[in-house]
């Protein structure tokens, strides 16, 4: 086995010194979501500046698990029968999350003068790197596809939690009223191994997501089927919130910001647009069902599951709704997101043969948080 070189392993040292600082810094200041922001906007502008920076896959790959295994522990019988009650209300936000995809497409084409398969896959609510993933496939530009995603979901961290602390937004769930203990041996070994397992069953299988997606349904199926195996420790939580923030700062190369500034210009107004919509059409959604407000707003913004489903665990605003509604969008997305591409194109005058003049390397299953 070839020896690990100091000038790989330093920027991943400096990462994680970074990234938990700036959490425990956040923490002291009682920002909502302190171990994810923190070294999210700690890591995104000291990378952006040129600070060497770099994150372990693994370390992602751990953080999605620890955030796919807690929500999962939520989704007891009795909330997925709630849950299966509400198919009319995911449809709805379905459809709401493919308008805004194809919202910001339009303002994409139309202002950033991006080619159509670019548009379509930077505007698109899904997994970050599937959608460059397919885009390329489709002759996209993978890095404005890459850029996009970013920073949308930079900027929806940004806006959505931080508005909910200053609008003093809580609920009260019933989901988070059965406590569960942490069971250590053999609770919490065996809730790891199955856990782990799943996820490395969708990995073979070539599954996006494998770390988040996996251990979630495991842990939904353990939960729904009455196993109580073993609450997951708050610190593990705040831990993976930490490498999935420095997963994400870390993205924020040196000259991101001085790339393409009309495209990112063009991402940054229309995601603080979507979210403003988003809320709008919540207060529809919620008249209609009874829902709470909050938690449709958390539900149909557009943001990842990781950071929505956090908000809405920190406040108590119905995780399985806010989980269930962004899970299905990157599903169908992931599943269905280049075929409705190749349906939409000549709808909406793209040249079929569009074909990116540079591509850089593909990302990996690892950089998606979505």
């Amino acid at each position: 086995m070839p020896p690990v070189r100091s000038s790989a392993v330093w920027p991943v040292l400096l990462a994680l010194l970074v990234g938990f600082a700036a959490g425990a810094f956040c923490a002291w200041l009682k920002t909502p979501l302190p171990w994810l922001i923190g070294p999210l906007f700690a890591c995104a502008f000291a990378a952006s500046r040129g600070l060497p920076l770099a994150s372990l896959p693994v370390a992602r790959s751990a953080g999605q698990w620890v955030i796919g295994t807690a929500l999962g522990l939520f989704f007891t019988t009795d909330v997925l029968g709630r849950l299966a009650q509400s198919a009319g209300l995911v449809l709805a936000g379905l459809l709401w999350s493919l308008a805004v995809g194809l919202s910001l497409a339009w303002a994409l084409r139309r202002y950033a003068g991006l080619d159509g398969a670019t548009a379509f896959f930077a505007g698109a609510i899904g997994g970050a790197s599937e959608m460059a993933l397919q885009g390329e496939r489709h002759g996209a530009r993978v890095d404005m596809i890459a850029a996009a995603h970013s920073l949308r979901i930079l900027l929806v961290v940004s806006v959505v939690p931080f508005a909910f602390q200053w609008l003093d937004v809580h609920g009260s769930d019933p989901a988070q009223r059965t406590v569960m203990a942490v069971n250590w041996w053999p609770g919490f070994a065996l809730l790891v191994a199955c856990t782990v397992a799943g996820a490395l069953v969708l990995r073979l299988l070539k599954a996006p997501n494998p770390w988040m997606i996996g251990p979630l349904v495991v842990s939904v199926g353990l939960s729904a089927g009455g196993i109580v195996l073993s609450a997951v420790p708050g610190w593990v939580v705040s831990v993976g919130q930490v490498f999935i923030g420095i997963g994400l700062g870390t993205r924020f190369a040196p000259g991101f910001f001085d790339r393409a500034p009309r495209m990112l210009i063009v991402v940054a107004v229309s995601t603080v647009l979507a979210i403003v919509a988003s809320a709008a059409f919540a207060a529809g959604l919620s008249w209609w069902s009874g829902v709470p407000w909050a938690t449709l707003a958390l539900a149909t913004s557009p943001g990842g599951i990781a950071e929505m489903a956090l908000t809405a665990k920190l406040l108590e605003l119905g995780v399985p709704v806010v989980t269930l509604f962004h899970l299905t969008r990157v599903l169908m997305l992931v599943l269905l997101g280049g075929s409705l591409y190749r349906w939409l194109a000549p709808r909406f005058g793209w040249p079929h043969d569009e074909v990116s003049p540079t591509r850089p390397p593909r990302p990996t299953d690892d950089d998606d948080n979505e």
